[in-house]
């Protein structure tokens, strides 16, 4: 997942040097804490900007969001993406779809998010991160849904029996799957394999998820 810190450059106005300085100092200390992964003081610094600096710009909201999101904040992160969405004018509105897409994917909320990676590129159809991350979900989501559909079938068929740790290893690859790391799913269950046979009892999982992967690395 691509995540995009926004630029903003405050033009620097000489009737008030000293203020400017001041709060292009600031925007330099947001960046610099975000570039860092120092997302806890992120957070402080874009909230200062808001707060004490009095910017107002969708691109400091859109950071500050970023920044929430990568605290590990996410119900503050958003709260602050939703308002970006409505933003017109803008190429905010659609970068903030698709990362509230991206946290409901999170959540396993996946119709919901395919939702806001559609809105994503309505607004915006050159959005090529919202334009992967719809058909990657869509694609994953017709066919989760045929295995479904097919799962009492395949546990009358199949008389395999998962052990403990190829139930340990599925809930591991339902995790990457969750944050749309497909091929680092697909991996999990292939080294499991590789130890106990019993993870075949997962076969129409791990096929499914090649076949994702397959997608994804001719993107």
């Amino acid at each position: 997942m691509l995540f995009r810190y926004l630029l903003w450059i405050l033009l620097v106005i000489p009737a008030d040097w000293k203020k400017i300085a001041l709060t292009n100092e600031a925007l330099a200390k947001a960046e610099r804490s975000f570039k860092e992964a120092d997302f806890e003081n992120a957070v402080r610094n874009h909230l200062a900007l808001l707060e004490e600096h009095e910017l107002r710009q969708p691109e400091i909201r859109f950071n500050l969001a970023l920044s929430y999101q990568n605290n590990g904040q996410e119900e503050d992160a958003k709260k602050t993406y939703e308002p970006l969405i409505s933003a017109s004018g803008s190429s905010i509105s659609s970068f903030a779809a698709n990362q509230q897409g991206f946290l409901l994917g999170n959540e396993q909320k996946y119709k919901e998010a395919l939702s806001y990676f559609k809105t994503a590129l309505l607004k915006e159809p050159g959005n090529e991160q919202a334009r992967y991350n719809y058909e990657l979900l869509s694609r994953w989501l017709e066919g989760n849904e045929e295995n479904q559909e097919n799962e009492e079938d395949q546990e009358d068929e199949d008389k395999i029996e998962p052990s403990n740790y190829a139930k340990r290893m599925k809930a591991q690859a339902d995790e990457m799957v969750n944050r749309f790391q497909f091929g680092e799913a697909a991996g999990i269950m292939e080294r499991a394999l590789e130890i106990d046979e019993t993870v075949a009892h997962y076969q129409k999982f791990m096929d499914h998820l090649n076949e994702i992967n397959e997608i994804n690395e001719n993107q």
